[in-house]
């Protein structure tokens, strides 16, 4: 196994504010595994891999997360609901307020990069109170060799503290638990949290507040691999629909799971060194890459195990958002560095819980723009409190989360890039087939992949297309290794008039979410919408 990042130099913290410190400088995997379980933080799995529990949150909390309104983000930033705005002068005293609870501890410092184009590269320095979290950030940035640690100077500094809390009343946020965002002073704070994704996607969220505004890329929450052609497949998708899954294919070489920029040079580079995957419900048989890559290294996140340390995947009574992280290095095909070029086929997924959409159905650029800024997918029963039938999901650009600008500004730039490249675009059902959840059945993973083989080999360039009456999506009629009685959904269907309503009920949901971007969007965007 590879450990990267042994060093004997050390630093100090005094220069943010956190003194006292007993600073324990980019320690190898081993050294934070060990430590964790010695500090009773964790326990080894029977793989090898760590176990955690992030304690009270166990997924990210979109209402706590903020950005400093400031003199670069004030015009730029799309402020509402998931870009909340922050004062500055708030931000300062909370900065002091973790800064000094940290001070004094044992706290874990790791330098790393994020993108893997040495273009584009961005200097990470992260502050973590828990050795496990320090781990995480091992295993989901880019580690440099030592050479590389010379002279290194940060652009982003994240201060992380799971257990330090803020006063609501006194420090501006919502509740005791928050992430903040300052682009002036290049610095995120993470407080009263220990769920790890909330690092990595602060880091994401400057990143795609940066890199268009500054370096004409691209970001793009998305998967990707790359053929043995050299040609670049891109995979869109919210939680859940299958990014990880479906980009790490045994016959192609995963660019990365989860993070990437298209540049102007028509290339794609992963911002990460890891993988971030759902764990709930994982096998062997249904995802081999992931579950061998769950070995000495890996950390899974708030399962349940037995006495002897074995993995109920099944088992979602801590949360339905089981995880694990593990750097890149321990799935075997890889690409090397993690950079793609020539993008030619991109996918949208979608778990559609109404098993209304096709299981594939090839997009014109129009169609592309408009389900690009609609983001949708649904929910069902059981993943959030509340949902109790299945529910449609809207983000738009599939990560409306973490993307500070206006969802039409990623929108133009993905639609330039795909028709300067030329590339294919394809919306993917992953959900439900034969009626809506509850009532038909999850679209079988071994039909996906061959639909998306086909697409990816040319094999639907020259088969008959139906085109779909409500949405107005066109369906291969034929694909190799798929019964031809999957591919339209309507037929899968025991009453074709209940798929009709049902299609006409999700055609009016698109409409009604889309409403909020109709005075941004062109006409051949609009053109893209379902037609009744």
């Amino acid at each position: 196994m590879v450990d990267h990042n042994t060093t004997t130099k050390s630093i100090s913290l005094a220069s943010y504010g956190i003194h006292d410190a007993q600073v324990n400088y980019q320690w190898t995997a081993r050294q934070l595994h060990d430590e964790t379980i010695r500090k009773g933080l964790g326990v080894e799995a029977s793989s090898g891999a760590l176990a955690i529990n992030t304690g009270k949150f166990t997924g990210r909390s979109p209402m706590d997360r903020f950005i400093v309104k400031d003199d670069i983000t004030s015009d730029r930033v799309w402020w509402g609901d998931i870009n909340i705005p922050f004062d500055p002068d708030k931000f300062d005293k909370l900065y002091e307020k973790i800064t000094a609870y940290l001070g004094g501890k044992e706290v874990y410092v790791r330098d790393s990069f994020a993108c893997a184009d040495v273009n584009y590269r961005t200097n990470i320095r992260v502050v973590n109170e828990y050795p496990w979290s320090n781990l995480f950030v091992y295993n989901m940035f880019i580690r440099p060799e030592e050479s590389e640690l010379e002279g290194f100077e940060p652009d982003w500094v994240v201060i992380n503290a799971p257990g330090f809390l803020a006063d609501p009343e006194v420090d501006g946020t919502r509740q005791g638990n928050f992430a903040i965002l300052n682009f002036t002073r290049k610095m995120a704070i993470v407080g009263g949290t220990g769920y790890t994704g909330e690092i990595k996607k602060g880091i994401f969220s400057a990143l795609n507040f940066e890199l268009p505004v500054f370096k004409n890329t691209l970001p793009m929450h998305c998967s990707a691999n790359v053929g043995q052609k050299g040609d670049s497949a891109i995979f869109f998708g919210l939680s859940g629909t299958g990014k990880t899954t479906l980009s790490a294919d045994p016959d192609r070489k995963l660019i990365g799971d989860d993070e990437h920029g298209w540049t102007s040079e028509n290339t794609v580079f992963n911002f990460e060194g890891g993988c971030y995957a759902k764990a709930i419900d994982l096998t062997e048989e249904k995802e081999p890459e992931i579950y061998r890559a769950i070995r000495f290294g890996a950390i899974l996140e708030n399962v349940i195990m037995d006495e002897q340390g074995v993995v109920d995947f099944t088992d979602s009574s801590i949360t339905q958002n089981t995880r694990v992280s593990y750097p890149l290095y321990n799935i075997d095909n890889i690409q090397v560095p993690s950079i793609g070029f020539n993008p030619k086929n991109i996918f949208f997924l979608t778990a559609d819980a109404f098993g209304v959409l096709p299981p594939i159905s090839k997009l014109t650029p129009g169609q592309a723009a408009y389900h690009f800024i609609s983001g949708y997918t649904a929910k069902v029963a059981g993943t959030e409190e509340g949902v109790n039938e299945p529910q449609p999901s809207f983000s738009a650009c599939f990560g409306a989360p973490f993307m500070p600008l206006h969802p039409t500004e990623y929108a133009e730039m993905l639609s330039k890039k795909m028709q300067d490249a030329g590339v294919n675009v394809w919306l993917v059902n992953t959900g439900w087939t034969g009626g809506a959840y509850g009532e038909g059945r999850r679209m079988k993973l071994k039909y996906t992949r061959a639909m998306i083989s086909a697409a990816m080999e040319d094999q639907l360039n020259d088969v008959a297309y139906r085109v779909h009456p409500i949405f107005g999506l066109a369906i291969p009629q034929s694909c190799p290794d798929v019964p031809d009685e999957v591919l339209n959904p309507r037929d899968t269907w025991a009453d074709g008039q209940a798929y009709d309503l049902k299609a006409q009920e999700l055609a009016k949901s698109f409409k009604e979410n889309f409403a909020q971007f109709e005075s941004y969007a062109n006409e051949e965007i609009m053109g893209g919408a379902p037609r009744s």
